[in-house]
């Protein structure tokens, strides 16, 4: 059942208090917003208005702890304060953590044995470029549909989904090495991590909140991930030295199986810690964002004095218009996990100032490039690889101007900062419709080259 964008905007709103505390775990805030959402649509089916049905399921629902009582003190104007609070058990939570870890193994494992499958199959050539992200993600997004309990209609759809792009994949007679298959392997993650999406967001992928939330997910992987690459890397090289010291040669098993099923495992694994520890990571991300950002300025500063002097921009070589692209998504990235760390009910500061430098840079280096590229494309003509270079810079234009528009009156007093918020999750289905242009339309009109 739908409901109306006032009632929506509570649930959210109750959503974004409740995650902001460190009482409840991620895990339980998901269960308890299914329980509320029942409760509501049982309460307006019985003639109550969506206030009515809202306070009166809010009443229902019981479990808050000390969470409950903060927000009943600061809105006691509401019928928090009549909530039950009853005590969490132990045992059923201890018994529900050793089940979920079991599931996660089964899920990694699954993850590397199908790398494994693939390394096997392709022989490492272009064929297994293509379908990498085919092999992990399924798993990834198979935990978050056990996790979140996906209804049937939405778990068929992630299902038809997945094999609707396997097939394209593999059918379309991709010229080996050719643009297009190179361009459909570089935009076909982009299309798996939105079915990911979809799962994490349990199909409620209409809600803001929840994809704010796969923003705030996908930042903390990476930075989960990242730490578990770095740890496996030292524990593997000292491994190998200590088996090497004594005349064994690791190198066969490392390359075979340690690192084939370790690499796509561990991203099944660093998923199930940002669940797990959610609130460790909420204390990294803000000092993190803060850190990066005026760095990010200053290179970007940098790299807008590189490109001014140049020469003509006609004559920019075509790698690094391309690490620029990167550099852009870099940006944008940084952009999406300070906004989703930040508190939306905290006063304009400091760092939503710099928040605004980042992106007017980011524009002006954006503007450079677009510049480049049409003057590569007046000389040198049309390529895959140009339109979808183009597509891509014309489409971050047009985010970081908004965003640039929407953080300017945030500044000023006039605009919420949920206008921000809103606009980024409003904005990133854009994305996966330009890679899915990419990877099913493009082949067809360039011949496969």
């Amino acid at each position: 059942m739908d409901l109306d964008a006032d009632l929506e905007a509570q649930i959210d709103s109750w959503r974004g208090y409740v995650q902001r505390r460190q009482a409840i775990a991620t895990a339980d805030v998901e269960e308890l917003e299914d329980h509320l959402r029942e409760q509501i649509e049982d309460l307006l089916a019985t003639g109550l208005d969506h206030d009515e049905a809202f306070l009166v399921a809010i009443k229902r629902l019981g479990n808050l702890d000390a969470v409950s009582r903060e927000f009943a003190r600061e809105h006691s104007d509401r019928l928090w304060k009549q909530l039950v609070l009853v005590p969490d058990d132990a045992d059923e939570n201890r018994a529900r953590a050793w089940r979920e870890l079991t599931v996660v193994i089964g899920f990694a494992l699954g993850a590397g044995l199908a790398v494994k499958a693939g390394l096997a199959w392709s022989d490492g050539g272009t064929g297994l470029i293509r379908n990498l992200g085919l092999l992990v993600f399924p798993f990834l997004a198979a935990y978050f549909g056990w996790k979140r309990r996906l209804t049937l209609p939405v778990a068929a759809t992630l299902i038809v989904s997945f094999a609707a792009l396997a097939v394209l994949l593999n059918v379309y007679p991709f010229v080996t090495g050719g643009s297009t298959e190179l361009l459909a392997a570089l935009h076909a993650p982009v299309l798996l991590w939105v079915l990911v999406g979809i799962a994490y967001v349990g199909g409620r992928w209409r809600s803001d909140a929840r994809r704010m939330d796969f923003v705030r997910f996908t930042g903390e992987l990476a930075i989960y991930y990242t730490l578990l690459a770095l740890g496996g890397g030292v524990l593997i090289g000292l491994t190998v030295a200590v088996l090497s010291a004594v005349g064994i040669e690791p190198g066969p098993v490392l390359g075979d199986w340690v690192l084939p099923l370790a690499v796509p495992g561990a991203l099944v694994v660093a998923a199930w810690l940002v669940e797990a520890k959610q609130n460790v990571v909420e204390n990294i991300a803000p000092v993190l964002t803060r850190v990066f950002t005026p760095l990010t300025i200053i290179m970007l500063l940098a790299v807008l004095v590189v490109l001014a002097t140049a020469g003509g921009l006609g004559a920019v070589d075509r790698d690094l218009l391309i690490l620029m692209d990167a550099i852009l998504v870099l940006v944008l990235s940084l952009l999406l996990y300070s906004i989703s760390a930040r508190d939306s009910l905290a006063r304009p500061g400091l760092f939503d100032a710099l928040q605004l430098v980042l992106v007017v840079v980011a524009l002006a280096v954006d503007a450079v490039m677009l510049t480049a590229m049409l003057a590569r494309i007046t000389e040198f003509g049309f390529s895959p690889n140009k339109i979808a270079a183009l597509g891509l810079n014309l489409l971050l234009l047009v985010h970081l101007t908004r965003s640039a528009w929407l953080t300017i009156g945030f500044l000023r007093g006039r605009r919420p900062f949920t206008a921000l918020e809103r606009w980024q999750t409003r904005y990133l289905p854009v994305y996966g419709v330009w890679a899915l242009i990419v990877v099913a339309v493009f082949p067809l009109v360039f011949s496969f080259a």
